[in-house]
């Protein structure tokens, strides 16, 4: 038999393409190490893509805490999509990532491949096997460190990591939500639809497998915007809140329903991953038929005009394996903020777990959300396997409690744990050495997160090597509480009233000065983008109501850099149409003691602001 067949080395392999896989393959790239991405679908972004279509949240909150957006790699996806997507295209959004993949050099993309097995020896993962069915291409990859973001578990599983799955019990870890005993209930499987208004009287006539609802059975689940007044949330810890995070998606007829949700009968939701697909397609016909036929409700759904356009064929999934590392993240840390010495991603989502039987819980709402402000952070010990030497995880398997879970698997904070897994991973390859023995690093790790504009509470810049930390800085101009000293406090971001940066008008200089000349190699400015207004793709009519059109207004559009030495020119550098936040300009080399930044102008706003500026030599 002659099987095409292929052997394969890297440094890093990741495993799985949702948004935490995507980011970590792309972060571990952009420190120069010879990566791999393993994606078994043909497209990125996992339950973000358009297979799919959930909507990226995070620990914002829906708004609640708009400081504390995600920021990094993944708000730099979601600008470049703003740029070119003012229609909520998920097919656009797909081709944003996947154009940001193929950018890199050192990363290479297989689609449509699936890991099938591994090869392990003293604990530790040697290879993988994978077939591309599209080519019928069967491989073997080989890297000393592995990423597992398939949001299973898979390589962890196959590896003999440990893993858990199902709810512990309150006395393991003191958690104020836990049950008395242990059991295995779990989040469910969904898919959403959506609708279009055809501007006349459309017809709709059920499939033969469509399961059949009523309004009794609905009474929980929001499905038009009439019910925004009349569903009783009385058993929410929070009733008003759950409504404004829970309820807005779903408040219409055209467009839902996350919680169309199935859980399964049996002891592992994976292996039911089919039958609930069916079961799920069922029910959203029978949800749609119930909103097009159902004349005998005590809601009107005003959906005579409406047509199904896009049913989900691929159901996303919430909770099934979290494979165990050195440190499990529990409910006491969420709701304790607790602020972790080896911290490398933060949470803010509410602690959100939902009905055991999902859908099938008539009489319960869909979700029981336990509400609080502020963040926590995650410990670098929650991503590496506590007994698989070189595996990383990144995204829903990650080492936490099913509670834990509940807050981290929200995809914003998938997303940004998979960069600091990816620069976590490039670090282990300039060390030589596995995750556990990365420790000693990890103030390195973080450093470099917050240099790619990451944000981590009770952390800020003290990267050495950045020479503005021990410059003189004045400017031209500035208006109260954006003096431009700011730029180098180490914090990249607006918190609260505290504007973290230099705030002034398009025009005005910033004057950077050393005692002694430098060879500046690069300089790095992260500007305002106000996260009030969110700019994430989503199907969602009310939540695309809430941005604007465009990328966002406050960002500095141009730039302009003036380099000097003794007071004589040496050189300038220009940064033109600018859309994003972190900005990266190389400016070669050039001797100097004195660097001058002049925002030109900006996307629309009157104010000029930078967070941060730094500058590295040669």
């Amino acid at each position: 038999m002659n099987l095409r067949f292929e052997k394969k080395h890297y440094d890093v392999i990741v495993v799985g393409g949702g948004m935490a896989g995507l980011c970590a393959a792309i972060a571990a790239a952009r420190q120069g190490v010879h990566t791999a991405l393993i994606q078994a679908r043909p497209v990125l972004g996992g339950n973000a893509s358009s297979e799919i279509r959930i909507h990226i949240s995070g620990a914002d909150q829906s708004l609640k805490q708009p400081d504390y957006a995600e920021g990094g790699l993944l708000y730099e996806l979601m600008l470049e999509n703003k740029k070119n997507n003012e229609q909520f295209s998920y097919s656009v959004w797909d081709m944003v990532l996947f154009e940001k993949a193929k950018e890199e050099k050192d990363l290479e993309v297989f689609f449509n491949t699936v890991m099938y097995d591994c090869e392990t020896k003293d604990d530790r993962i040697v290879s993988i096997y994978c077939v591309q069915e599209t080519t019928e291409m069967r491989y073997q990859l080989y890297a000393p460190v592995f990423v597992d973001a398939t949001g299973n578990g898979t390589l962890g599983y196959y590896a003999g990591a440990e893993y858990r799955k199902g709810s512990e019990p309150q006395s393991e870890f003191g958690e104020l939500h836990a049950p008395k005993k242990p059991n295995n209930y779990r989040m469910g499987n969904s898919i959403l639809l959506k609708a279009r208004d055809m501007g006349h009287p459309v017809e709709f006539t059920p499939p033969s497998f469509a399961k059949k609802l009523t309004e009794e059975q609905l009474a929980k689940r929001i499905h038009c915007v009439q019910m925004r007044d009349t569903i009783n949330c009385d058993d929410s810890p929070n009733p008003e809140e759950y409504k404004r995070t829970s309820m807005t998606s779903s408040a219409c007829v055209d467009y839902g329903y996350w919680w169309l949700e199935l859980c399964g009968d049996g002891e592992d939701i994976i292996t039911e991953y089919e039958t609930i697909r069916d079961d799920l397609i069922a029910y959203a016909y029978g949800i749609w038929d119930h909103i097009k036929n159902n004349k005998e409700g005590i809601h009107e759904h005003h959906a005579e005009n409406y047509a199904l356009e896009w049913v989900g064929a691929l159901p996303g999934v919430r909770e099934s394996r979290r494979l165990v590392g050195d440190y499990m993240l529990s409910e006491t840390d969420i709701l304790e903020h607790k602020i972790f010495e080896d911290a490398v991603c933060y949470g803010g989502w509410c602690v959100d777990l939902h009905a055991p039987h999902g859908l099938l819980d008539f009489n319960l709402l869909p979700s029981d959300c336990n509400f609080y402000d502020g963040v926590y952070t995650i410990p670098y010990r929650s991503y590496y396997s506590k007994n698989i030497k070189n595996l990383y995880m990144a995204g829903r398997d990650i080492s936490t409690t099913r509670l834990g879970l509940a807050s981290t698997r929200i995809i914003g904070c998938c997303a940004i744990g998979g960069e600091a897994v990816g620069i976590a991973a490039a670090l282990c390859n300039k060390y030589a050495c596995d995750p556990r023995e990365l420790a000693p690093h990890v103030k390195e790790l973080q450093q470099l997160i917050l240099k790619e504009d990451g944000f981590l509470p009770g952390f800020k810049n003290e990267d050495e090597k950045d020479l503005a930390l021990k410059a003189k800085i004045t400017a031209s101009s500035w208006e109260q509480g954006g003096e431009p000293e700011k730029v180098a406090n180490g914090i990249s971001r607006k918190l609260g009233e505290e504007q973290n940066g230099w705030v002034t008008k398009p025009g005005e200089c910033l004057i950077m000065k050393w005692d002694e000349t430098k060879e500046i190699r690069e300089i790095r400015l992260t500007f305002e983008s106000n996260f009030a207004y969110p700019i994430r793709v989503t199907m969602a009519p009310l939540r695309q109501a809430q941005q604007r059109n465009g990328v966002p207004e406050e960002l500095v559009k141009d730039v302009k850099i003036e380099l000097y030495r003794e007071g004589k020119k040496t050189g300038e550098a220009f940064v033109k149409d600018n859309y994003q936040r972190l900005c990266s300009v190389g400016i070669g080399d050039v001797p100097a003691d004195e660097i001058r930044v002049i925002p030109e102008s900006t996307n629309g706003a009157e104010q000029a602001v930078i967070h941060e500026i730094r500058v590295y030599a040669k």
